[in-house]
């Protein structure tokens, strides 16, 4: 039996429905409960509640191929693969409303560590439409909905009417009417999204929806999405061509930047219609078949990365979360907001507890309250060894996509746009050797910023400060060696303008870009005008994958020397001395030539193994600087600085041990962290 992925679009009119769009909003409120909408939605209520729509089908058998994702997501960066698990189901229906699903065949994949076990439901797929009473998780995560189209639901929603769009098929010319639905009392468990019904037949074309927050059961439950597609087959039967449902996660209690996310898309085919099916065959549990992955009963044409990759990109989410702002628009304002008023407030685990040399040892603690459009989150911390305290008071407005963001605060940053370490790593290195990779500053800032989505995976942030910096001396001592001294970095006080362009690359994908413009004006103590641009991007050569980045930036003669630029060492030029070359401007270019081996997997407890391999990848990189900065201890860079070295990801990819060396001086830098792209939240 073949396991490749089925190309749902083969079916005539599938393809054609994933473009439709939401029904417009219209103005007025009474387009809630119209005479028409009512009828519509009695009709198909009628057409469902039969037994046998269509007298002539009494039995199929239909292959389901699917893939079931787990992924986490960290602050705004696209979500990252964590397991991945493919499946090929056989599924069997007989009138009246009787459905068995079979697992031939599974195999899975590990990227990150992880213990999770699926709810046996997620690993087939909608049958019957759910039936009267919607259940998911096997009744842990969603259980007893009642469904829009059943009895019950006649009293329990209310239903608009929105687009009519013809739909041009092989055998058929269809019209299909959008129809709005949500609960009309949001403190009960209900479905909000819309049914796209056959105005001829009545017949659900398509349901996109998720649910009101008193139908989870799960406290950790954000929400869950789903979309269930249907295609005219034999000019006759609409039926299932292609399911996604997405189920997220978060920490009620914390108001902390993770999410877990459950992925399932599926698509069905090869139907044969009215076979003869033996009663026996539909006994027992309704999903049976293989329990564990397994390879037994089937083959598998690809590897797995390459069919997860091809057949279910993990962030091609953009349709989800389209489907979502349009489910939020459906029930109207505030309905579906599933967050504590009040939760503990954190960007990154070591906002709790971290050690550098000019704070010492320093602990801190935030909080968020607000769960709707606006949030407040002040938050504390103190300084052991200087003595210093810090925090802030941020207050957020959420509305369409878009954030504005008022803060005051007072923090220790460091200088670089480019950070050489983890905050995590950071902390255990300049406590127990003395190695703190960072330069830092005291900065007192109030600030507006306003940031708005400009297409695809791109956003624009606009800001105006007042910024007052100064400078912090070495405090503390390590449990080892000795610090070195922290330059003066302290400015006086300044009126800044800030504006960024920002693209996001989808991650876990073999050909994307990231890119960001930044221009940034300032007037106070002196003045000064900087710009900063860095682009990577990655593509396929031939077994390994590319990966480029460019980095530059320059100020003018003013520019104070916490806005300049420092190239050397980790982060930057490993091999050169940290931070030695710097000034007004710089460039950093770098190439990766990035290798996946497979291997068996080490054994890590019950919880995880190892991963079934380890990336390689040889690079080369230089970089510029230039332009003397008055008080700055970096300093030109008499020419260009080239590198080469190699970098080794292991442990699911998980930790990087790079090490590389100048090819002008021919010394050696070795280091060890965390990959770069989970800096942010460690």
């Amino acid at each position: 039996m073949p396991c490749r992925g089925l190309k749902w679009r083969r079916w005539a009119g599938a393809a054609l429905i994933v473009g439709l769009q939401g029904p417009r909003l219209l103005a007025a409120q009474e387009r809630w409960n119209s005479p028409e909408a009512l009828a519509l939605a009695e009709r198909a209520r009628d057409r469902r509640l039969v037994d046998r729509p269509d007298t002539g089908l009494e039995a199929y058998h239909a292959q389901a191929s699917g893939f079931v994702l787990f992924l986490a997501q960290l602050g705004a960066e696209p979500p990252r693969l964590v397991k991945a698990d493919q499946l090929a189901v056989e599924v069997y229906w007989r009138s009246p409303g009787q459905s068995k699903q079979i697992i031939r065949a599974w195999r899975d994949g590990r990227w990150l560590p992880t213990d999770i076990r699926y709810h046996r439901d997620h690993l087939g797929i909608v049958t019957n439409d759910f039936g009267p009473r919607i259940i998911i998780g096997e009744g842990d995560e969603v259980r007893d909905v009642p469904h829009p189209l059943s009895a019950e639901g006649r009293q329990r929603y209310d239903f608009a009417l929105g687009e009519s769009v013809t739909l041009a098929m092989e055998q058929a010319r269809v019209t299909v009417r959008a129809l709005e639905v949500r609960p009309r009392d949001s403190s009960l468990p209900g479905v909000v999204g819309t049914l796209y019904v056959d105005t001829t037949t009545a017949a659900v074309v398509r349901f996109r929806f998720g649910f009101t927050p008193a139908s989870y059961l799960d406290a950790q439950l954000a929400d869950i999405t789903v979309e269930l597609e249907n295609a005219l087959l034999e000019a006759r039967w609409w039926l299932p061509v292609r399911q996604v449902i997405e189920i997220r996660r978060r920490v009620s209690w914390l108001d902390f930047p993770a999410t877990s996310i459950i992925r399932g898309r599926w698509e069905i085919g090869d139907y044969e219609f009215n076979p003869a099916l033996p009663p026996r065959l539909f006994a027992g549990p309704a999903i049976g078949g293989l329990r564990h992955p397994a390879d037994s009963g089937g083959t598998w044409d690809r590897p797995l990365a390459d069919e997860v990759l091809s057949e279910a990109p993990p962030v091609g989410e953009d349709d989800l979360s389209r489907l979502r702002g349009e489910v939020a628009r459906v029930a109207g304002r505030g309905m579906m907001e599933r967050v504590r008023p009040t939760r503990l407030g954190l960007d990154g685990i070591s906002d709790l507890i971290h050690v550098n040399r000019v704070e010492g040892l320093t602990a801190g603690l935030g909080v968020s309250f607000g769960s709707g459009a606006w949030r407040l989150k002040p938050r504390a911390g103190y300084a052991t060894d200087a003595d210093l305290l810090t925090g802030g008071l941020r207050l957020e407005h959420h509305w369409g996509g878009s954030i504005t963001t008022l803060e005051g605060s007072r923090s220790v940053v460091d200088f670089s746009d480019l950070p050489a370490a983890s905050r995590l790593v950071n902390s255990f290195s300049a406590q127990e050797w003395g190695d703190d990779f960072g330069d830092y500053l005291r900065l007192d800032r109030v600030s507006l910023e306003h940031q708005f989505p400009a297409g695809r995976r791109a956003s624009v942030t606009t800001a105006v400060a007042y910024e007052r910096s100064a400078s912090l001396a070495t405090a503390a001592v390590p449990a080892r060696n000795e610090y070195r001294p922290n330059p003066a970095l302290g400015a006086g006080s300044f009126g800044v303008l800030r504006l960024s362009l920002r693209r996001v690359a989808a991650a876990d994908v073999r050909r994307d870009w990231n890119g960001e413009l930044a221009l940034e004006g300032a007037t106070g103590d002196a003045s000064y005008a900087r710009v900063r641009l860095s682009l990577s991007g990655r593509v396929p050569a031939g077994p390994g994958v590319l990966v480029g980045s460019l980095y530059g930036g320059a100020g003018t003669a003013s520019l104070p020397a916490w806005r300049s630029f420092a190239l050397g060492g980790r982060g930057t030029l490993p091999g050169e001395d940290f931070r030695t070359w710097g000034g007004r401007t710089a460039a950093l270019a770098r190439v990766d030539w990035r290798f996946t081996f497979a291997g068996p997997p080490l054994p890590l407890g019950v919880w995880a193994e190892s991963g079934r391999g380890m990336a390689v990848a040889p690079f080369v990189a230089a970089g510029w600087a230039g332009g003397d900065v008055t008080g700055a201890p970096w300093q030109p860079s008499a020419g260009v600085r080239p590198v080469a070295g190699v970098a080794v990801d292991f442990l699911m990819q998980l930790l990087r041990v790079e090490a590389g060396v100048s090819l002008r001086s021919g010394e050696v830098g070795v280091s060890f962290d965390f990959r770069p792209d989970w800096w942010p939240v460690l």
